[in-house]
């Protein structure tokens, strides 16, 4: 399990720094090359007998892909002040976002799509979405909806994705990258629930001509096949908008695309 915040903050800069470079399965060399530093240098950062700079964490923290929430921890811990706001999704500033993100939802119409945060609850969603929650259990329906949990619970749509062991292992997967990219604990704990359904799932592997893995969903008797995509928002200055993912689906079939044609 990753330390918590508090835990975090009472850790030294160097010993944060070293825990992300060999996250990221880099040497000292490695990290010293691309920062441009000596390994010397690099060296007594992660042992404490330097105090970087404040511009130092900021670089050994972008040439770490460090996520900016933790780069906002890695300078409290270096004893600089954060400079990554975390502005709320209905705040004022956020009003530009807020528009493209309904945008991009509405155009996208009939299809399905919603927007998530870091942790996979549901944000903003479009008309299309409700495909995902017609007629569900009520409990997986309080707010903060977590889309995987929704696909993936029994009493979710799990009972209605016909290959739902394709499905969740490669939801898994993709979750455990993401916990490997960002130590969230939070996270790890939502991989271990996930991970308890798939206690009876046989291990799958691809076949020779397989490219994606499509999501195949019955829904009021109709068998319907659907490909996944997941964009994010370039060069971000905000926690909140650095950890916004938007899921679209496409039909991958005519069949599907008319049917969702009818729906919406």
């Amino acid at each position: 399990m990753a330390a918590t915040i508090d835990e975090t903050f009472q850790r030294p800069v160097g010993e944060l720094l070293r825990g992300w470079r060999e996250r990221r399965r880099l040497s000292q060399l490695e990290l010293a090359n691309r920062v441009e530093v000596s390994t010397r240098h690099v060296s007594f950062v992660e042992t404490g007998r330097s105090k970087p700079s404040r511009e130092m964490v900021l670089r050994l923290a972008e040439h770490l892909d460090v996520p900016l929430r933790d780069r906002n921890q890695l300078l409290l811990a270096g004893g600089f002040a954060p400079i990554y706001t975390e502005s709320s999704l209905h705040s004022p500033a956020m009003l530009a976002v807020r528009t493209t993100l309904r945008r991009l939802l509405k155009a996208h119409e009939p299809y399905p799509a919603l927007v998530v945060d870091r942790w996979w609850n549901i944000v903003e969603a479009n008309h299309g979405a409700r495909l995902f929650t017609d007629d569900l259990d009520e409990k997986l329906l309080q707010a903060p909806i977590n889309v995987l949990r929704l696909s993936l619970h029994p009493d979710g749509l799990a009972g209605r994705i016909d290959n739902i062991a394709e499905v969740r292992a490669a939801a898994l997967a993709s979750l455990q990258r993401q916990i490997t990219a960002t130590a969230d604990p939070e996270l790890q704990d939502l991989y271990d629930e996930l991970r308890e359904y798939a206690v009876n799932d046989k291990p799958l592997q691809p076949g020779p001509t397989d490219v994606v893995i499509p999501f195949n969903l019955t829904h009021n008797g109709y068998q319907l096949s659907l490909l996944t995509m997941i964009a994010t928002f370039g060069t971000p200055l905000d926690i909140t908008v650095s950890e916004l993912m938007i899921e679209s689906f496409y039909p991958a079939d005519d069949k599907t695309a008319e049917y969702l044609r009818e729906l919406g």
